[in-house]
C-alpha cells in the first residue's frame, strides 16, 4: 500500500474501498451476536461552586503517552462521584466546579478482559494506513464533515449543533488550562472549490478554515485530579460553540464490546501533524479493550488527538447499523501485562457513566440523555 493516499482521486482501489466504508447506514449486514440493553445511569448536579480564574499557564502536549499495568488494566467502572464532577471554563477566564450525585439504583458491573498477545511498534504500524480526504464530495460529506480542528493543535468531532468533543489534554494538562485555551476556537474546513477555485480547475489550494469561538469548556474532575497513569481514562472535554453550526453531527453511544461493532472496526478522521492542512482518515480492528480504553493499532500522529472514534453500532429501534461516536482518540500507552510490555494507540471508551456525564453537558438535563 502507498503511504500518502488521497480519497477523491479516481483510483479503482480507492473507489472500491470508499464504497465499502461509506455504505449507507441503512444497509444491514448482520445483527450482532448478542447485545444486552445498556442501563444508563442518572447524573444529578448537586452544587456549583465558583473557582479562581484560570492562569492559562500550561503548554499543550499533543504527543500524549501513558503507562498502565495489570491493576489499572483490570479495574472496573470508577463509581467515585468526585471523578464525575466537572469544571466549566468560560470565555472570560472564570471557572466553576459542579459536583454531582449518582442515582443510588445505578450500578455498573466491572468488565474484565483477557489481553491479546500482540507486540507492534507505536503510532505508525508497518505500512502507513492513513488516507488524505480531499474534494468537496468527501470533505463536506458525512462522516468526514463531522471532524473539526481545535486551535490548540488537536482535532474534535461535532456531537450536536453547538458542541464539539475533543481530548482533555488538548485544553488542560491536568493542573491548569493550556495557554491556547484562553481564546479557544474550533475550525471548520472549507474545500478549495468553495473558497475560490474555479469549476473545472484542479484545486491547488488546501482547504481554508473558518474559525468559531468557544463559549465554554467542560472537563471532568477525574482528568484534573488523577495521576498521569490513570488520567487517560478521563481524557475528554466538551466545547460549546458561541454560535450553532449547520453541518451534520454524529451522535454518541455507550461503547459496545468489539464483538458488537460491525466488522469489529473503529474509524476516525483527524488533522495529523505530519500532513498539515489535510484531513486524514483511518480505520482498523480493535485489538483489545479494558473498561475505560480501546486498544488499537490505527496509524496516527500528534494532531489527531481528540478525534471522534466511531463504529457502526446496531440500533434495535431502526434495525440497522448506525455510525456513532463511542470514544475519543487520546494517544499512546505502554501496557505491561505479565512482565511483557506492549504498546498501542489508545482511545477513551465511553462507559455508561461517561456517556451520562457528556450527555448531561450537551443537553443540560438528564431527561434527554437516552441512547439514540
Amino acid at each position: 500500500m502507498v503511504p500518502n493516499r488521497a480519497l477523491g482521486l479516481a483510483h479503482p482501489c480507492c473507489i472500491g474501498l470508499l464504497f465499502l466504508l461509506l455504505l449507507p447506514s441503512s444497509v444491514s449486514v448482520r445483527e450482532p451476536r448478542h447485545q444486552s440493553h445498556t442501563h444508563l445511569p442518572s447524573l444529578i448536579p448537586h452544587a456549583t461552586l465558583p473557582l479562581s480564574r484560570s492562569r492559562f499557564s500550561a503548554k499543550a502536549q499533543l504527543d500524549f503517552t501513558t503507562h498502565c499495568n495489570e491493576s489499572c488494566y483490570h479495574k472496573g467502572e470508577d463509581m467515585d462521584k468526585e471523578n464525575l464532577a466537572f469544571e466549566t471554563l468560560y470565555a472570560d477566564g472564570s471557572r466553576t466546579l459542579t459536583t454531582v450525585d449518582l442515582d443510588e439504583n445505578d450500578t455498573e458491573q466491572p468488565k474484565v478482559t483477557t489481553p491479546r498477545h500482540n507486540r507492534i511498534k507505536r503510532q505508525i504500524y508497518g505500512s502507513d494506513g492513513r488516507f488524505n480526504i480531499r474534494g468537496d464530495h468527501f470533505l463536506l460529506d458525512y462522516p468526514f464533515s463531522t471532524a473539526v480542528r481545535i486551535s490548540t493543535g488537536c482535532t474534535g468531532v461535532l456531537v450536536s449543533q453547538q458542541h464539539v468533543l475533543t481530548a482533555a489534554h488538548c485544553v488542560h494538562d491536568g493542573k491548569d488550562y493550556v495557554k491556547g485555551a484562553r481564546k479557544l476556537r474550533v475550525g471548520f474546513l472549507i474545500p478549495p472549490s468553495v473558497n475560490g477555485t474555479r469549476p473545472g480547475q484542479t484545486p491547488v489550494k488546501k482547504p481554508l478554515v473558518r474559525w468559531v469561538r468557544v463559549k465554554r469548556t467542560r472537563v471532568p474532575k477525574g482528568w484534573i485530579q488523577g495521576p498521569q497513569e490513570v488520567s487517560m481514562d478521563f481524557d475528554y472535554a466538551l466545547l460549546e460553540l458561541r454560535w450553532p453550526h449547520r453541518r451534520p453531527f454524529m451522535r454518541l453511544a455507550v461503547a459496545p464490546t468489539s464483538d458488537n461493532l460491525a466488522g469489529k472496526r473503529i474509524h476516525f478522521s483527524g488533522f495529523d501533524s505530519d500532513r498539515p492542512g489535510e484531513l486524514v482518515y483511518r480505520f482498523c480492528p480493535v485489538e483489545d479493550e479494558s473498561n475505560d480504553l480501546i486498544y488499537q493499532h490505527c496509524d496516527a500522529r500528534p494532531g489527531a488527538s481528540g478525534s471522534g472514534v466511531y463504529g457502526r453500532v446496531w440500533d434495535d429501534a431502526l434495525e440497522r447499523w448506525e455510525r456513532k461516536v463511542i470514544g475519543i482518540f487520546s494517544g499512546h500507552q505502554w501496557l505491561e501485562i505479565n512482565g511483557e510490555n506492549r504498546d498501542y494507540n489508545v482511545a477513551v471508551r465511553f462507559t455508561p457513566l461517561k456517556f451520562a456525564q457528556i450527555c448531561y453537558w450537551v443537553h443540560g438535563n438528564k431527561v434527554d440523555c437516552n441512547q439514540d
